[in-house]
Parts: C-alpha cells; structure tokens; sequence
C-alpha cells in the first residue's frame, strides 16, 4: 500500500482547504475528522479523484502515513489539542511529528513541546494565517518547536506557503512555543490596523459627512501608495458594495465587534513583559467597548459632547490627506510596539528571533500583507539590533513628515467629539517615547510618600536608591541610600 506524505486531523473548513493545497502542490493526504461521517463527505465532494485518503480512526490514520509520521491537528484550540495529543501518543513511534495548525496560545505550545519531546516524539506548534482563501491557496506559515521536525515539514510548508518575489512566506521561528507567540502578535497587529482604518472610515463618515462611494475612492487611492495593504483593499471593496436595495451593505451591519482571544493574549503578553503595546490594547478595548451597544445607546441619551463640524471644512482635500498621514503614521507605531513585544519575548524565551524573516513571513498569504513590510525588512538588514522600528531613518522620517497631518486629525476628533482610540494612543505613544524626561518623578514621589517604595536622583548613580520621609516637621526631610 502507497504511504501518505502527511496526515491531517480536523475537517473543518480550514483543514479542508489546507489538503486541498497540500495536494495541489504534489503530496498525498489523508485526512481524518472526529465526526467520520465528514471523512466520506470529503472523500466523495471536494477530495474526489484526487491523491487524498480518508481514515476512520487515529490508528488507520498512523498506519497509512511515511516514517516519520507527520500529523497536523487542525482543531480548536485549548482541549482538544491536548486530547488528540495524548490519543496520539501511544500510536506513534519515536521521531514521528505531532503539528498543531490552530491558533493555539503560546504557553500552550511551550508546555506542548516539552511534554511531546518528553514522550520521543517531536512537536510543532505553528500559526497558519490567511483565513480559508489563504489556507487553500497559500497561507503565511511560523513554525516553531522541536527543531529537529523542521527539515521534515519544511518542503510540505513553503511549498503550500504564499510567496512574495519567489520566497516563500515560511521559514523556521525558533523553538517551542516561538511560532504560535509570532501568530499572536500578528493578530494583535491586525487588531490595530482594523482598529485605525475603522477610525479613518469613521472620520470621513460622522465628521466630514461622507457617502460610502467618496470613500470607496479615498481607500482606492490609498491602495496605490504607501498605504498598500489587503486591508486596505478590502475596505475598499467593503464601501463599493451595495445590498439588494442599491444601498450599501456596511452601513446595515451593526456596530458590535467579535473577537476571539488573540488580542487579548497580545496585550496580556505586554504587560507581562513591560512593553507599551497601547494601541493594540486600545484596539481590543474598542471591540469590548463597541459590543456594549445597548448600554451605549442609552449612554447617548444623556452624555452629551460637541455636534461634529467636520462638514464645514473648508479644505476638506487636504483633510482627508491628514487622515492618511495619521493612519499611516499610527501604523508605524503599532508596528514598532508590536516589534518592541517580540524582541522582549524572544530574550525572554530564548527564542532568538530573526524580525527581518518575520517580516518577509508576513508580506504574503497572511492579513496584515503589504508593502510596507518590506521597509521593517530593510530596517533589520540595516540593524539587526534596532530597539525601536521608529528609530530607524526610513521610518523615522515617514514619521516626521506626517506628524503634522497627524496631530491635525487627533485635535479635530478631539474637539469635536469622535472617538479615535488608536490614532490618540499611538500619538501619545510617540510623543512619550521622545521625551527625555517624563512625569514619572512625580509618580516616586508618591509612591515613596505612601509606601515606602525608595527613588532614585538625577544628580546621583543609577541603582542607589533613597527614601524621604515626606511627613517630617519643619519641611525638612532626611534621605536614606539603600542597596538595591
């Protein structure tokens, strides 16, 4: 009997269209559903003909596989993962490949790794992005785990990878959990992206009174520029579109926002780690904030602000470029501190992360494609230790340039009552960040007046901590060193 190449769990839509692009590109499958029902569905609709083959049971599925074995779960995370890692186990022989395609947390993948190594197998976690148009014609891959699974898997995952220039958008991250963590912070990226062209759309639209058509063709012309980006291109597409009544449909979609935990374990991630990631926070608190519709429409009976007079700009051309610069500024930011969250993971974890290949992971298959990508690549290639993607002269002056158009935009939403999260976060972000000098004396102070939490002085080393006791008679106070 002819051996399969790589064996795939779940046949969901995402792990159809994953064999479906596995076989195009010359492997066989087989493919295997809890629900086996859905194995001979599969076989006998979209499969038919092809080099796919269904099991009906985890031990057919093992026997019909190439040594070593490789199985990707294609799952919902949490639970299941673990389930189907243990019901594999005992089937398994050493080197064989457990490969979990989901959205798994990174944690999950570290713990994951050190468990399957444990057992002599070798475990990969890997975040698949694209949605189902690019799972079946070519995601953006990030592998990360055991390393000695990567020489096995890497001809099946750039081969189905999207490719930008003839390079595939796929190469090893780095070791247990590295490959879900770069997902995760590619999705808390998408949160912020979606967040300001949200806010951009709703400028033009409450502020500067705007019909879905006059914006359809700001976002065409953005998408020729610096500006390129799939997400651009479907908001685009999204404006153009009209219901059954010539009417357009995003205007009929209410404005409560789903999420599924991504975001969320970015911003987690942050703060564990220390680093500001204020406007993918943001960009999640917007969704929880918008799915508070009913209380919000009660709150806009009785909170009160300025009625927008955007309508009454006298240029409003060239607002709508200050728009741009804002966006395009604001996406910088997000990126930097997106950037920012993985260099401190990556010392943290070990994980030595190349952000230049993770760059060029991400300008094809995936949701935050665009061409901007490849001017985070350069800034790599021309530092590989860059602290801050704002800090590197391309970007630096990208920044320069729009910052007036930027502040421009946060004023008048201000001033006028729209709510622009992202926009506000990522200017404060960069205003903060150029500062030498921050208002964090003020914060010691106190800090040391109720708790006893020691400072330290300008006018003294780094690390030489001191204690005043603010409540002392005379105004007089005494200052203690302490070791630290």
């Amino acid at each position: 009997m002819n051996k399969s190449d790589i064996g795939i769990v779940g046949l969901a839509v995402m792990g159809e269209n994953l064999v479906m692009n596995m076989e195009s590109k010359g492997f066989s499958v087989c493919v295997y559903n809890r629900t086996t029902d859905k194995v001979a569905a599969f076989l006998e609709g979209r499969a038919k003909g092809l080099n796919i083959t269904g099991a009906y049971s985890l031990q057919e599925l093992v026997d019909s596989l190439k040594a070593p074995r490789k199985i990707m779960l294609m799952v919902k995370a949490g639970k299941p993962v673990d389930d189907n890692i243990e019901a594999l186990i005992p089937l398994l022989s050493p080197g064989d490949i457990i490969i979990d395609g989901g959205n798994s947390h990174f944690p999950d993948s570290v713990r994951r790794t050190k468990y399957v190594e444990s057992k002599g197998l070798l475990y990969i976690g890997t975040g698949v992005s694209g949605g189902e148009e690019g799972a079946l014609k070519g995601p953006s891959i990030m592998p990360g785990g055991s390393v000695e699974a990567w020489k096995h898997v890497a001809p099946v995952f750039k081969a189905i990878s999207a490719e930008v220039d003839g390079v595939p958008c796929c190469d090893w991250v780095g070791n247990d959990g590295a490959g879900h963590f770069v997902k995760m912070v590619h999705n808390g990226i998408e949160y912020g992206d979606m967040q300001l062209i949200c806010e951009a759309y709703f400028l033009m639209k409450d502020y500067l009174g705007m019909n879905t058509d006059e914006m359809h063709e700001v976002f065409r012309e953005w998408n020729d520029g610096v500006l390129d980006s799939y997400l651009i291109e479907i908001t685009r597409d999204i404006l153009a579109f009209k219901d059954e009544d010539g009417s357009p449909v995003v205007e009929k979609i209410l404005d409560t926002a789903g999420q599924k935990g991504t975001g969320k374990w970015t911003s987690v991630a942050s703060l564990d780690e220390g680093i500001p990631l204020t406007l993918i926070s943001e960009a999640v608190f917007a969704r929880c904030l918008s799915a508070q519709k009913d209380e919000r429409v009660r709150a806009s009976e009785i909170l009160k602000g300025p009625s927008p007079r955007g309508k009454f700009v006298e240029d409003r051309v060239a607002f709508i470029d200050d728009i741009r610069q804002a966006l395009y500024a604001s996406k910088i930011v997000s990126y930097a501190q997106g950037f920012a969250l993985m260099r401190a993971c990556s010392d943290a974890y070990g994980w030595n992360l190349d952000y230049g290949s993770i760059a060029m992971m991400w300008r094809g298959g995936c949701i935050i494609r665009s061409s901007f990508l490849s001017n985070i690549k350069e800034a790599f290639n021309n530092n590989p230790n860059l602290d801050n993607l704002m800090l590197d002269s391309f970007f630096c002056s990208a920044l320069s340039a729009a910052q007036d158009g930027w502040r421009n935009v946060c004023a008048a939403a201000l001033l006028n009552g729209v709510a622009i999260p992202a926009f506000a976060s990522a200017l404060t972000y960069y205003d903060g960040y150029r500062s030498a000098r921050l208002p964090a004396n003020m914060l010691q102070a106190q800090r040391d007046y109720f708790g006893a939490h020691t400072y330290e002085r300008v006018d003294k080393p780094r690390g030489e901590m001191f204690h005043t006791n603010w409540t002392g008679k005379g105004g007089t106070t005494s200052a203690t060193s302490y070791s630290v």
